[in-house]
Protein backbone atom coordinates (compact mmCIF):
# COMPACT_ATOMS: atom_id res chain seq x y z
CA UNK A 1 0.00 0.00 0.00
CA UNK A 2 1.13 3.81 -0.26
CA UNK A 3 2.09 5.73 2.27
CA UNK A 4 -0.99 7.83 4.06
CA UNK A 5 -1.72 10.75 2.41
CA UNK A 6 -1.14 13.11 5.75
CA UNK A 7 1.79 11.11 6.35
CA UNK A 8 3.02 12.37 3.05
CA UNK A 9 2.12 15.71 2.99
CA UNK A 10 4.09 15.57 6.15
CA UNK A 11 6.86 14.45 4.37
CA UNK A 12 6.58 16.80 1.97
CA UNK A 13 6.56 19.76 4.07
CA UNK A 14 9.42 19.62 5.71
CA UNK A 15 11.33 17.90 2.85
CA UNK A 16 10.60 21.28 1.46
CA UNK A 17 11.75 23.27 4.79
CA UNK A 18 14.99 21.28 4.55
CA UNK A 19 15.45 22.18 1.18
CA UNK A 20 15.03 25.82 1.50
CA UNK A 21 17.14 25.72 4.29
CA UNK A 22 20.05 24.38 2.22
CA UNK A 23 19.48 26.50 -0.72
CA UNK A 24 22.06 29.14 -1.12
CA UNK A 25 20.77 32.62 -1.71
CA UNK A 26 19.94 34.11 -5.28
CA UNK A 27 22.83 34.70 -6.98
CA UNK A 28 23.50 38.18 -9.02
CA UNK A 29 22.13 38.52 -11.74
CA UNK A 30 25.57 38.97 -13.68
CA UNK A 31 27.02 35.93 -12.46
CA UNK A 32 27.56 32.22 -13.84
CA UNK A 33 29.53 29.60 -12.63
CA UNK A 34 33.19 30.01 -13.38
CA UNK A 35 37.25 28.31 -13.27
CA UNK A 36 39.27 30.31 -11.97
CA UNK A 37 43.31 29.88 -10.61
CA UNK A 38 43.89 31.70 -7.16
CA UNK A 39 47.10 31.88 -5.63
CA UNK A 40 47.94 28.48 -7.15
CA UNK A 41 44.82 26.45 -6.23
CA UNK A 42 41.97 26.08 -8.81
CA UNK A 43 38.31 26.65 -7.36
CA UNK A 44 35.25 26.41 -9.05
CA UNK A 45 33.91 30.03 -8.40
CA UNK A 46 29.94 30.33 -7.85
CA UNK A 47 27.78 32.97 -8.99
CA UNK A 48 28.39 35.55 -6.38
CA UNK A 49 32.09 35.47 -6.26
CA UNK A 50 32.92 32.64 -3.66
CA UNK A 51 35.05 29.54 -3.69
CA UNK A 52 33.63 26.26 -4.19
CA UNK A 53 34.23 22.65 -5.39
CA UNK A 54 31.64 21.00 -7.04
CA UNK A 55 30.18 18.20 -4.84
CA UNK A 56 27.69 16.02 -6.88
CA UNK A 57 25.74 12.53 -6.87
CA UNK A 58 25.37 10.86 -10.36
CA UNK A 59 22.07 9.53 -12.14
CA UNK A 60 19.95 10.77 -9.43
CA UNK A 61 16.22 9.47 -11.52
CA UNK A 62 12.89 7.91 -10.65
CA UNK A 63 13.03 6.53 -13.59
CA UNK A 64 16.58 4.55 -12.65
CA UNK A 65 18.34 1.18 -14.21
CA UNK A 66 16.02 -1.23 -15.52
CA UNK A 67 16.60 -5.13 -15.14
CA UNK A 68 18.72 -6.46 -18.34
CA UNK A 69 15.89 -7.53 -20.86
CA UNK A 70 13.22 -6.26 -19.51
CA UNK A 71 10.80 -3.68 -18.15
CA UNK A 72 10.63 -4.05 -15.08
CA UNK A 73 12.56 -1.29 -13.05
CA UNK A 74 12.99 -2.26 -8.99
CA UNK A 75 13.66 1.49 -7.67
CA UNK A 76 10.79 2.82 -10.00
CA UNK A 77 8.31 -0.02 -8.66
CA UNK A 78 9.44 0.76 -4.98
CA UNK A 79 9.22 4.54 -4.71
CA UNK A 80 5.82 4.22 -6.66
CA UNK A 81 4.37 2.47 -2.72
CA UNK A 82 6.37 5.68 -1.15
CA UNK A 83 5.77 8.89 -2.71
CA UNK A 84 2.35 9.81 -4.44
CA UNK A 85 4.56 11.45 -7.40
CA UNK A 86 7.84 11.90 -8.40
CA UNK A 87 7.73 15.71 -7.67
CA UNK A 88 7.50 14.02 -4.00
CA UNK A 89 10.35 11.72 -4.62
CA UNK A 90 12.15 15.04 -6.16
CA UNK A 91 11.99 17.40 -2.98
CA UNK A 92 13.42 14.24 -0.44
CA UNK A 93 16.08 13.12 -2.18
CA UNK A 94 17.42 16.99 -2.92
CA UNK A 95 16.87 17.54 0.42
CA UNK A 96 19.21 14.57 1.18
CA UNK A 97 22.02 15.45 -1.15
CA UNK A 98 21.93 18.83 0.53
CA UNK A 99 21.87 17.28 4.15
CA UNK A 100 24.65 14.86 3.06
CA UNK A 101 26.76 17.94 1.73
CA UNK A 102 26.48 17.57 -1.89
CA UNK A 103 25.75 20.47 -3.95
CA UNK A 104 25.35 19.53 -7.38
CA UNK A 105 23.37 17.47 -9.44
CA UNK A 106 25.43 15.45 -11.28
CA UNK A 107 25.00 13.63 -15.28
CA UNK A 108 22.09 11.63 -15.99
CA UNK A 109 20.22 13.16 -13.32
CA UNK A 110 15.96 13.51 -14.19
CA UNK A 111 15.48 17.10 -15.63
CA UNK A 112 12.70 17.53 -13.28
CA UNK A 113 15.10 18.40 -10.84
CA UNK A 114 16.70 21.09 -12.26
CA UNK A 115 14.29 24.00 -11.53
CA UNK A 116 14.57 23.46 -7.11
CA UNK A 117 18.22 25.75 -6.62
CA UNK A 118 20.58 23.54 -6.13
CA UNK A 119 23.31 23.38 -9.14
CA UNK A 120 22.98 20.96 -11.83
CA UNK A 121 25.07 19.62 -14.59
CA UNK A 122 23.84 18.22 -18.39
CA UNK A 123 25.20 15.49 -20.36
CA UNK A 124 25.14 16.21 -23.96
CA UNK A 125 26.56 12.63 -25.69
CA UNK A 126 27.80 14.87 -28.93
CA UNK A 127 29.43 12.08 -30.07
CA UNK A 128 26.94 9.29 -28.98
CA UNK A 129 23.94 10.88 -31.38
CA UNK A 130 26.62 11.26 -33.64
CA UNK A 131 27.34 7.44 -34.00
CA UNK A 132 30.06 6.37 -30.72
CA UNK A 133 28.61 3.50 -28.92
CA UNK A 134 29.73 3.01 -25.53
CA UNK A 135 28.99 -0.43 -24.69
CA UNK A 136 30.54 -1.76 -28.18
CA UNK A 137 33.58 1.07 -27.65
CA UNK A 138 33.01 2.26 -31.18
CA UNK A 139 34.23 5.86 -31.99
CA UNK A 140 32.38 8.54 -33.95
CA UNK A 141 33.73 10.02 -37.04
CA UNK A 142 35.26 13.14 -35.71
CA UNK A 143 36.47 14.33 -39.37
CA UNK A 144 32.14 14.11 -40.76
CA UNK A 145 30.99 16.96 -41.62
CA UNK A 146 27.88 15.44 -39.76
CA UNK A 147 29.69 14.87 -36.13
CA UNK A 148 30.15 19.13 -36.13
CA UNK A 149 26.40 19.48 -37.64
CA UNK A 150 25.07 17.26 -34.83
CA UNK A 151 27.32 19.06 -32.14
CA UNK A 152 26.31 22.54 -33.66
CA UNK A 153 22.33 20.97 -33.60
CA UNK A 154 22.50 19.57 -29.85
CA UNK A 155 23.83 22.88 -28.84
CA UNK A 156 21.46 24.76 -30.40
CA UNK A 157 18.51 22.84 -28.90
CA UNK A 158 20.05 21.84 -25.47
CA UNK A 159 22.80 24.86 -24.64
CA UNK A 160 21.07 27.97 -25.90
CA UNK A 161 17.67 27.68 -24.01
CA UNK A 162 19.69 27.45 -20.77
CA UNK A 163 22.41 29.98 -21.24
CA UNK A 164 21.10 32.30 -18.85
CA UNK A 165 20.65 29.96 -15.99
CA UNK A 166 22.27 30.90 -13.06
CA UNK A 167 22.15 27.49 -11.50
CA UNK A 168 23.21 25.52 -14.36
CA UNK A 169 27.61 24.36 -13.62
CA UNK A 170 28.30 23.47 -16.95
CA UNK A 171 28.13 20.41 -19.94
CA UNK A 172 29.91 17.25 -20.38
CA UNK A 173 29.96 16.34 -24.27
CA UNK A 174 30.11 12.82 -23.51
CA UNK A 175 31.14 9.86 -21.00
CA UNK A 176 33.92 7.55 -21.75
CA UNK A 177 34.34 7.60 -25.17
CA UNK A 178 36.84 5.33 -26.67
CA UNK A 179 40.85 6.60 -27.42
CA UNK A 180 42.63 4.07 -27.58
CA UNK A 181 42.99 0.03 -26.56
CA UNK A 182 40.74 -0.44 -23.47
CA UNK A 183 38.24 -2.94 -22.32
CA UNK A 184 36.01 -2.99 -25.66
CA UNK A 185 39.31 -4.44 -27.70
CA UNK A 186 43.35 -3.91 -28.29
CA UNK A 187 42.94 -1.56 -31.66
CA UNK A 188 44.05 2.51 -31.43
CA UNK A 189 41.68 5.15 -33.13
CA UNK A 190 44.40 5.18 -36.04
CA UNK A 191 43.62 1.21 -36.67
CA UNK A 192 39.82 1.73 -36.31
CA UNK A 193 40.15 4.65 -38.61
CA UNK A 194 41.86 2.42 -40.93
CA UNK A 195 39.17 0.49 -41.23
CA UNK A 196 36.66 3.11 -41.68
CA UNK A 197 34.75 2.87 -45.82
CA UNK A 198 37.07 3.93 -48.07
CA UNK A 199 34.92 7.11 -49.06
CA UNK A 200 34.74 8.22 -44.87
CA UNK A 201 35.98 11.48 -43.95
CA UNK A 202 38.20 9.81 -40.97
CA UNK A 203 39.29 6.96 -43.63
CA UNK A 204 40.73 10.11 -45.40
CA UNK A 205 42.08 12.02 -43.03
CA UNK A 206 43.92 8.78 -41.45
CA UNK A 207 45.73 8.23 -45.06
CA UNK A 208 46.20 11.57 -45.36
CA UNK A 209 48.10 11.76 -42.15
CA UNK A 210 50.34 8.61 -43.20
CA UNK A 211 50.88 9.61 -46.40
CA UNK A 212 52.60 12.60 -45.21
CA UNK A 213 54.40 11.13 -42.53
CA UNK A 214 56.01 8.65 -44.94
CA UNK A 215 56.19 11.32 -48.11
CA UNK A 216 53.57 8.77 -49.65
CA UNK A 217 56.75 5.82 -49.83
CA UNK A 218 54.38 2.93 -48.75
CA UNK A 219 58.32 0.92 -49.08
CA UNK A 220 58.78 3.58 -46.11
CA UNK A 221 55.75 2.44 -44.14
CA UNK A 222 56.27 -1.05 -44.76
CA UNK A 223 59.55 -0.81 -43.34
CA UNK A 224 58.78 1.25 -40.26
CA UNK A 225 55.51 -1.08 -39.36
CA UNK A 226 56.61 -4.19 -40.23
CA UNK A 227 54.12 -5.08 -42.66
CA UNK A 228 53.60 -5.78 -46.86
CA UNK A 229 51.28 -3.43 -47.85
CA UNK A 230 50.65 -2.72 -51.49
CA UNK A 231 49.05 0.74 -51.28
CA UNK A 232 48.04 3.22 -48.71
CA UNK A 233 44.67 1.94 -49.17
CA UNK A 234 45.11 -1.47 -48.40
CA UNK A 235 47.09 -1.27 -45.22
CA UNK A 236 46.56 -4.63 -42.86
CA UNK A 237 46.92 -4.82 -39.31
CA UNK A 238 50.18 -3.52 -38.20
CA UNK A 239 52.83 -4.85 -36.24
CA UNK A 240 53.47 -3.47 -32.44
CA UNK A 241 56.59 -1.41 -33.79
CA UNK A 242 58.18 2.10 -32.49
CA UNK A 243 57.00 3.29 -35.53
CA UNK A 244 53.44 2.57 -35.87
CA UNK A 245 52.99 3.37 -31.59
CA UNK A 246 54.15 6.83 -32.79
CA UNK A 247 52.22 7.01 -35.52
CA UNK A 248 49.25 6.31 -33.75
CA UNK A 249 49.69 8.30 -30.83
CA UNK A 250 50.52 11.43 -33.39
CA UNK A 251 47.10 10.65 -34.82
CA UNK A 252 45.06 10.28 -31.98
CA UNK A 253 46.36 13.82 -30.87
CA UNK A 254 44.96 15.07 -33.98
CA UNK A 255 41.54 13.41 -33.63
CA UNK A 256 41.39 14.31 -29.99
CA UNK A 257 42.17 18.02 -30.99
CA UNK A 258 39.64 17.71 -33.24
CA UNK A 259 36.84 16.25 -31.57
CA UNK A 260 37.42 18.98 -28.57
CA UNK A 261 37.81 21.94 -30.66
CA UNK A 262 34.18 20.96 -32.49
CA UNK A 263 32.44 20.35 -29.18
CA UNK A 264 34.10 23.61 -27.33
CA UNK A 265 33.34 25.75 -30.14
CA UNK A 266 29.39 24.19 -30.61
CA UNK A 267 29.01 24.76 -26.94
CA UNK A 268 30.40 28.26 -26.15
CA UNK A 269 28.51 29.18 -29.68
CA UNK A 270 25.84 28.47 -28.24
CA UNK A 271 26.15 29.06 -24.65
CA UNK A 272 29.23 31.83 -24.05
CA UNK A 273 28.35 31.94 -19.88
CA UNK A 274 28.58 28.32 -19.02
CA UNK A 275 31.67 25.73 -18.24
CA UNK A 276 32.66 22.94 -20.63
CA UNK A 277 33.37 20.57 -18.38
CA UNK A 278 34.89 18.03 -20.53
CA UNK A 279 33.95 14.04 -21.91
CA UNK A 280 34.38 12.17 -18.67
CA UNK A 281 37.78 9.86 -19.43
CA UNK A 282 37.35 6.16 -18.24
CA UNK A 283 40.52 6.38 -16.24
CA UNK A 284 43.75 7.81 -17.86
CA UNK A 285 43.29 8.14 -21.25
CA UNK A 286 47.08 8.19 -23.35
CA UNK A 287 48.30 11.24 -23.15
CA UNK A 288 47.55 12.23 -27.26
CA UNK A 289 44.11 12.56 -26.11
CA UNK A 290 44.52 14.56 -22.87
CA UNK A 291 46.11 17.57 -25.62
CA UNK A 292 42.86 17.76 -27.10
CA UNK A 293 41.12 18.03 -23.80
CA UNK A 294 43.44 21.57 -23.17
CA UNK A 295 40.09 23.15 -25.59
CA UNK A 296 37.73 22.19 -22.10
CA UNK A 297 37.51 24.64 -19.22
CA UNK A 298 37.81 21.52 -16.68
CA UNK A 299 38.74 18.17 -17.63
CA UNK A 300 36.78 15.44 -16.46
CA UNK A 301 37.61 12.11 -15.43
CA UNK A 302 36.46 8.92 -14.02
CA UNK A 303 38.81 7.50 -11.41
CA UNK A 304 37.55 3.91 -9.29
CA UNK A 305 40.66 3.97 -7.16
CA UNK A 306 41.19 3.94 -3.26
CA UNK A 307 43.81 6.89 -4.43
CA UNK A 308 42.89 9.18 -7.38
CA UNK A 309 45.85 11.56 -6.94
CA UNK A 310 48.54 9.77 -9.59
CA UNK A 311 45.57 9.97 -12.78
CA UNK A 312 44.75 13.39 -11.59
CA UNK A 313 48.33 14.83 -11.30
CA UNK A 314 49.27 13.13 -14.88
CA UNK A 315 45.75 14.69 -16.26
CA UNK A 316 46.87 18.08 -14.88
CA UNK A 317 50.08 18.24 -15.99
CA UNK A 318 49.03 17.24 -19.80
CA UNK A 319 46.66 19.74 -19.91
CA UNK A 320 47.38 22.69 -17.64
CA UNK A 321 43.05 22.58 -17.17
CA UNK A 322 41.56 22.03 -13.35
CA UNK A 323 40.39 18.44 -13.36
CA UNK A 324 37.17 16.85 -11.60
CA UNK A 325 36.45 13.73 -10.23
CA UNK A 326 32.94 12.62 -12.01
CA UNK A 327 32.59 8.97 -11.03
CA UNK A 328 33.86 7.36 -8.17
CA UNK A 329 32.47 4.38 -6.04
CA UNK A 330 33.43 1.63 -3.68
CA UNK A 331 31.04 -1.28 -3.37
CA UNK A 332 30.42 -3.59 0.11
CA UNK A 333 30.65 -7.20 -0.42
CA UNK A 334 27.90 -7.68 2.64
CA UNK A 335 25.19 -5.17 0.73
CA UNK A 336 23.28 -8.46 -0.37
CA UNK A 337 23.99 -7.41 -4.21
CA UNK A 338 26.89 -9.48 -6.47
CA UNK A 339 29.35 -6.77 -7.21
CA UNK A 340 30.67 -9.57 -10.07
CA UNK A 341 29.83 -7.06 -12.68
CA UNK A 342 31.07 -3.03 -12.69
CA UNK A 343 33.89 -0.58 -11.78
CA UNK A 344 35.53 0.30 -8.65
CA UNK A 345 37.34 -1.47 -5.41
CA UNK A 346 35.36 -3.93 -3.53
CA UNK A 347 35.13 -3.20 0.32
CA UNK A 348 33.80 -5.73 3.49
CA UNK A 349 31.51 -3.77 4.82
CA UNK A 350 29.33 -0.07 4.62
CA UNK A 351 32.19 0.81 7.56
CA UNK A 352 35.17 0.12 5.31
CA UNK A 353 33.17 1.85 1.95
CA UNK A 354 32.62 5.08 4.23
CA UNK A 355 36.35 4.67 5.00
CA UNK A 356 37.61 4.33 1.72
CA UNK A 357 35.11 7.51 0.77
CA UNK A 358 36.25 9.65 3.22
CA UNK A 359 40.28 9.02 2.47
CA UNK A 360 39.32 9.26 -1.31
CA UNK A 361 38.09 13.04 -0.64
CA UNK A 362 41.13 13.80 1.86
CA UNK A 363 43.49 12.78 -1.31
CA UNK A 364 41.76 14.25 -3.78
CA UNK A 365 41.06 17.75 -2.37
CA UNK A 366 44.65 17.94 -1.11
CA UNK A 367 45.59 18.91 -4.99
CA UNK A 368 45.47 22.11 -6.19
CA UNK A 369 43.91 21.41 -9.11
CA UNK A 370 40.82 19.07 -8.12
CA UNK A 371 37.79 21.41 -8.03
CA UNK A 372 35.35 18.53 -7.20
CA UNK A 373 33.65 14.97 -6.80
CA UNK A 374 31.17 13.35 -8.12
CA UNK A 375 30.03 9.67 -6.44
CA UNK A 376 28.65 7.41 -8.84
CA UNK A 377 25.41 6.82 -7.91
CA UNK A 378 22.75 7.89 -6.05
CA UNK A 379 20.73 4.19 -5.76
CA UNK A 380 22.02 0.54 -6.17
CA UNK A 381 21.83 -1.08 -9.33
CA UNK A 382 19.50 -3.78 -9.91
CA UNK A 383 20.36 -7.11 -8.24
CA UNK A 384 19.37 -8.99 -11.09
CA UNK A 385 21.87 -6.59 -13.53
CA UNK A 386 21.35 -3.34 -15.59
CA UNK A 387 21.22 -3.45 -19.25
CA UNK A 388 25.17 -4.12 -19.35
CA UNK A 389 24.61 -6.56 -16.99
CA UNK A 390 26.22 -4.19 -14.12
CA UNK A 391 24.78 -5.11 -10.28
CA UNK A 392 27.12 -3.18 -7.85
CA UNK A 393 26.40 -1.33 -4.53
CA UNK A 394 26.79 2.05 -5.95
CA UNK A 395 23.80 3.59 -3.90
CA UNK A 396 23.96 6.25 -1.41
CA UNK A 397 20.43 4.29 -1.11
CA UNK A 398 19.29 0.97 -1.74
CA UNK A 399 16.61 -0.01 -4.23
CA UNK A 400 13.84 0.43 -1.32
CA UNK A 401 14.96 4.06 -1.22
CA UNK A 402 16.51 3.75 2.03
CA UNK A 403 20.24 5.16 2.83
CA UNK A 404 23.06 3.32 4.22
CA UNK A 405 23.25 5.11 7.24
CA UNK A 406 26.64 4.74 8.48
CA UNK A 407 27.81 5.31 5.24
CA UNK A 408 26.36 8.61 4.60
CA UNK A 409 27.32 9.83 7.84
CA UNK A 410 30.73 9.17 6.91
CA UNK A 411 30.23 10.66 3.29
CA UNK A 412 28.29 13.81 5.16
CA UNK A 413 31.52 14.30 7.06
CA UNK A 414 33.92 14.08 4.95
CA UNK A 415 31.93 16.29 2.31
CA UNK A 416 32.10 19.03 4.92
CA UNK A 417 35.79 19.09 5.12
CA UNK A 418 36.83 18.86 1.55
CA UNK A 419 36.35 22.97 1.23
CA UNK A 420 38.89 23.02 4.06
CA UNK A 421 41.25 20.12 2.90
CA UNK A 422 41.35 21.91 -0.92
CA UNK A 423 41.99 25.83 0.89
CA UNK A 424 45.61 24.29 1.80
CA UNK A 425 46.23 22.37 -0.90
CA UNK A 426 49.80 22.99 -1.92
CA UNK A 427 50.50 24.86 0.97
CA UNK A 428 51.51 21.55 3.33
Amino acid sequence: MKTSVVVTDIRMFLCALILLAFTPPAFAQEGFFRAENRSGVWWIIDPRGAPTLSLGVDNISYESDRVKGTGSCPYGEALDKIYPDHNAWGLEALARIRQWGFNTIGAWSGPELWTHGVPYTVILDMAARAGADWQQRRPADYFDARFEKAATEIAGKICQPRRFDHMLLGYFSDNELRWGPDWGGKETLLEMYLKLPAGAAGRLKADEFLRERYGSDIGKLNHAWGVSAASFEGLPAPAATEAYKSDAAQFLGILATRYFEVCERAIHAADPNHLYLGARFAGMPPEAALRGARRADVVSINVYAFDPRPAIEAVSKATGRPVMITEFAFRAENSGLLNTRGAGPKVPDQAARAKAYADYVTRLESLPEAVGYHWFEWVDEPKEGRFDGENSNYGLVNIQDRPYQEFVEAVKKANATALKIHQRAGKE
